[in-house]
């Protein structure tokens, strides 16, 4: 399957155009042959936590997401893309969506671990574990941003089955660290496919990293953006992942009832 990353640079609350670029990065990526376009943490209204809080209305989400769903049913592609969400505690939380080439729902997600004060002023910490569909015969599954950056969150994807892994996220320029290494470290620790897209260039006080990637179950680096906006592609396919995990079985050696007694509280060396 042949996967494309977007990375541009949002405009805060500017829904049009931030669905214009959208639009045209879809039918860019099926142009060339892509299945999937993976597109950044919150892109559709722009990163900017306390703003959407304070001036978008959950009313409004319902439109976007259908504008959304026609995109992906008009250019015949499969769509990943993050929005705020209404949460059980009468909050927001920060959401990713799958969605089939026809528009139709697979898969959503609700980011786990926020990052810094805005986000946790804005938006609620969800609990529920990453779940896995099958999208044109591979494992597919969701996190968002700092999620990442948690080994737990990763392999419990892997865990459930994940062969590739689809991060939306918004990370600021000085961690560079973060789709230089840990992404390659996280996809060979956790033998999948892993993709990272972030925004590019400065929104509303923000100045974004850039760097997407693709990483493979080895580690490998498939593909990787600079600091401009970019649309990156990579084959992706079961078969490398499920040789990597024959020849060194990191999940079925996993000793998860050692790990729990680790964590106990109390123990001490």
């Amino acid at each position: 399957m042949l996967l494309s990353v977007m990375q541009a640079n949002a405009v805060v609350l500017d829904i049009e155009a931030n669905l214009a670029t959208i639009d045209a990065a879809a039918q860019k990526a099926a142009g060339a042959g892509a299945s999937l376009l993976l597109t950044p943490e919150l892109f559709p209204v722009g990163y900017s936590p306390l703003r959407i809080r304070n001036e978008l209305s959950q009313e409004e989400l319902p439109g976007i997401r259908e504008k959304l769903a026609e995109i992906a049913r008009v250019h015949g592609i499969g769509l990943v893309y993050s929005l705020p969400a209404p949460a059980e505690d009468g909050g927001w939380y920060i959401s990713a969506r799958l969605l089939d080439a026809g528009g139709h729902v697979l898969l959503d997600y609700a980011k786990v671990h926020l990052f810094g004060d805005e986000e946790r002023k804005a938006f609620s910490a969800a609990r529920d574990a990453p779940a896995v569909v099958d999208f044109n015969g591979l494992n597919v599954s969701l996190l968002i941003c700092y999620d990442v950056e948690f080994p737990e969150a990763v392999r419990a994807a892997a865990v459930r089955g994940a062969e590739l892994l689809l991060v939306p996220t918004a990370l600021s320029a000085g961690y560079e660290a973060v789709p230089q290494v840990l992404i390659r470290a996280r996809a060979l620790e956790s033998q999948l496919h892993l993709a990272y897209a972030n925004h590019s260039g400065h929104e509303d006080g923000c100045d974004f990293l850039g760097g997407s990637v693709v990483a493979g179950p080895d580690g490998s680096l498939m593909a990787a953006a600079g600091e401009s906006a970019a649309l990156l592609f990579a084959e992706v396919l079961a078969d490398p992942v499920r040789a990597v995990r024959e020849d060194v079985p990191y999940l079925g050696d996993r000793r998860p009832e050692v790990y729990r007694e680790w964590d106990a509280p109390g123990r001490r060396a």
